[in-house]
């Protein structure tokens, strides 16, 4: 059922009715171009290693710098979520982002090449936006599928750039163009995109249902902005079981990301354009893994609660660790392939999990909830990449410590209650609708 400032109690992908679905749509295709940028560097890695002179070493701590900045941004940007709202907040970071996305092409060395990767890291941040925005304009029966719908069609991003980057730069090959320029040439595209995109999403979007927060009055519906929300989501146990949950989904998520091309491109002996494709085929999966988890966890909370979600997360790390640590071990490409599709498969439904909880586990404070989960997924790619950086460690082998790593975090977070303080207290399910309204 449709209303002009309520929360949707039923998503319906095919629709742009109404602000909520226009949001809805807007906020997954803002995401989507926020991982184009954010990776569109990843699968010409092979490229700028050979222009730029790079070592093992020398692309470990780009890996790593690719994903640190966003561990304190989205912390940062789930509080302006929370105070600021998510239209300016989104519209502000993609505008700023677009532009070390656009030149990091005009840099010639590691040192300056290391800055802008850490730069263009700020907008990983982008997905707490995401969140907290499908947050407020669905209602909590149907918030864990949009979610997971929302954040694994961004995450697309990731997949579609490893296939569609070196088709970009063969285009600039094509146009007479030598490596070194056309990979250069080639990031201007995001860039470009992104910059238009901002506009477009401060124009046609709005805060919640109910309007903007920097309206006085809302037709009969108050956007109540919490003072302090970030003390409040800290304070919180669950916050950082999730914290750590995140960490070893969508963590190793972006890392797989970062890594895929070159890993395939160097342990299978395949082409550039091969291994693009294989790597695009795990980011390719959110397609509908991730909005998989998401109803899930919808339906097993329906029916056992928030301990039946936390149990279903601490499920799916541990298959998921399971899986990558099978994968490390492939002997064929083959092998290699369907174990990945294996692992990114319980990889990405523990994404839409995880974030099916969020919501709940402080209505008043969404934002800050969801920026600090949010900055484990990130944590968890700058530990990984240490793995990744060191000389004296294969890439197989730091699969296999990191599939060990996200058994123990399984452990724990099938110790939490995440029962306590939930949504099924009447007055937090009041506090829940009067933040979405």
């Amino acid at each position: 059922m449709y209303s002009s400032n309520k929360p949707l109690e039923k998503l319906n992908i095919f629709s742009f009715r109404g602000i909520q679905m226009r949001t809805f749509h807007l906020t997954w295709m803002a995401f989507f171009l926020c991982f184009f940028g954010w990776f569109g560097l990843a699968p010409l890695m092979t490229v700028i290693k050979t222009d730029l002179g790079l070592t093992k070493e020398q692309i470990g701590n780009i890996v790593i710098a690719s994903v640190a900045a966003t561990v304190i941004a989205r912390i940062a940007i789930g509080k302006l979520c929370d105070s600021w709202g998510p239209r300016k907040t989104y519209a502000a970071l993609m505008g700023i982002c677009s532009v070390p996305v656009m030149t990091v092409g005009l840099v010639h060395s590691y040192e300056g090449f290391l800055l802008f990767r850490l730069a263009i890291g700020v907008i990983g941040a982008s997905f707490v936006i995401t969140q907290f925005h499908t947050s407020v304009m669905f209602d909590k029966k149907i918030v864990g599928t949009a979610n997971a719908v929302a954040g694994g069609w961004g995450n697309l991003g990731g997949g579609v750039t490893n296939m569609v980057m070196p088709l970009i730069f063969t285009g600039f090959i094509g146009a007479g163009y030598l490596p070194e320029s056309a990979w250069r040439l080639a990031m201007i595209v995001p860039g470009v995109m992104l910059l238009i995109f901002s506009f477009l999403y401060y124009r046609f979007t709005k805060d919640t249902p109910a309007g903007n927060f920097d309206e006085a009055s809302i037709s009969g519906a108050s956007v109540v902005k919490t003072k302090g929300t970030l003390a409040l989501a800290a304070k919180d146990p669950r916050t950082w079981a999730l914290f750590l949950a995140y960490g070893a989904c969508f963590g190793i998520e972006i890392t797989f990301d970062n890594i895929a091309a070159l890993y395939f491109f160097e342990n299978f002996d395949t082409t550039l354009a091969v291994a693009g494709m294989l790597a695009g085929t795990f980011g390719f999966m959110n397609l509908f893994a991730r909005a998989v988890g998401g109803i899930v966890a919808d339906k097993v909370g329906r029916k056992f609660g928030m301990a039946g979600k936390g149990r279903l997360l601490a499920l799916l790390l541990a298959l998921e660790g399971i899986g990558i640590a099978i994968f490390a071990q492939s002997g064929s490409l083959a092998v290699a392939v369907i174990t990945m599709l294996a692992f990114a498969m319980f990889l990405k439904m523990a994404n839409g999990v995880t974030y099916a909880i969020v919501p709940f586990i402080n209505p008043k404070a969404i934002g800050s909830v969801s920026g600090i989960v949010g900055a484990g997924g990130n944590v968890g790619a700058v530990l990984a990449g240490f793995l990744f950086k060191s000389s004296s460690i294969s890439y197989s082998q730091a699969f296999v410590y990191i599939g060990v790593a996200i058994a123990c975090v399984a452990a724990v977070v099938a110790l939490i209650n995440f029962n306590k303080n939930t949504e099924t207290t009447a007055s937090e399910t009041a506090a829940l609708e009067t933040v979405k309204a």
